[in-house]
């Protein structure tokens, strides 16, 4: 009688994975605060634009870029999924406006600065 052989824990073409990497910060690494993304994308990239708008100001200022692969987005969508929910669940939901657009809610009543007086 003859044993059968153990069946792999998971696919051949997928290493087990041994833990979280160690994330290691370079020195000087400035915070980008972003209330912008703009998102382009060809078959083999995804480009991330982080940017944040002033009210009022017809430009948004990027002060970040991220170019990841198809599938990184998709594992980055999920992360972000998962976040949210632990968030709401302990903080409560995040209320969206509702109307034409994000940006039409969140800047409707802002009107450019006016300009200084000669």
């Amino acid at each position: 009688m003859t044993t059968p052989e153990p069946q792999p824990t998971t696919p051949p073409n997928i290493l087990p994975q041994a833990g979280a990497p160690k994330i290691k910060l370079k020195d000087g690494l400035e915070p980008a605060y972003a209330n912008l993304a703009r998102i382009s994308h060809s078959p083999t990239e995804f480009v991330i634009d982080f940017g944040h708008l002033i009210p009022g100001e017809p430009t948004a200022n990027i002060n970040a870029r991220v170019v990841t692969t198809p599938l990184s987005a998709k594992m980055l969508l999920r992360a972000l999924n998962e976040n949210l929910a632990r968030y709401e669940a302990a903080f409560g939901e995040i209320k969206i406006p509702s109307g034409a657009s994000l940006a039409d809610n969140l800047f409707r009543n802002l009107h450019p600065p006016e300009p200084p007086k000669e």
